[in-house]
């Protein structure tokens, strides 16, 4: 389910809305990485590195304008970063029941199925029009 008022048109809309998405992974991501949880858990770990490495993968192409090549890298790794939130879901409540731990979850969670969405959104072939004769 996407969350949106207008649908983006061009790839230049879709990079504009992946990278919003990408504030809150960017949140999480900085979350993680100075918790004193994660100099304990190599999971955790983990999590935050992925997250780095799909926005260090999207970085220079979005620096560059080169919507195809951003678009092209974060349909290729976004399966990683599927991954990532997934496990962050698993293991969390084994981290830490506090609300940061749960609302930072919950907060990935949701940006990744936005950027998921849209990847898959931006992805979709157009259908074609109902005969109408």
């Amino acid at each position: 389910r996407l969350i949106v008022n207008d649908f983006p048109q061009t790839d230049a809309e879709f990079v504009e809305r992946i990278d919003e998405w990408l504030s809150h992974v960017w949140m999480v991501r900085a979350f993680l990485k100075h918790c004193e949880e994660a100099e304990e858990d190599d999971e955790l770990r983990d999590v935050q590195r992925t997250l780095y490495d799909y926005m260090l993968a999207l970085g220079g192409p979005l620096r560059g304008g080169d919507d195809a090549k951003y678009l092209k890298q974060a349909k290729k790794k976004l399966r990683k970063l599927r991954e990532a939130s997934e496990l962050f879901q698993e293991i969390q409540p084994e981290i830490s029941s506090h609300t940061n731990f749960q609302m930072a979850a919950q907060s990935l969670k949701i940006a990744v199925g936005q950027i998921g969405a849209l990847i898959e959104l931006r992805n979709k072939p157009a259908e074609k029009p109902a005969d109408s004769g």
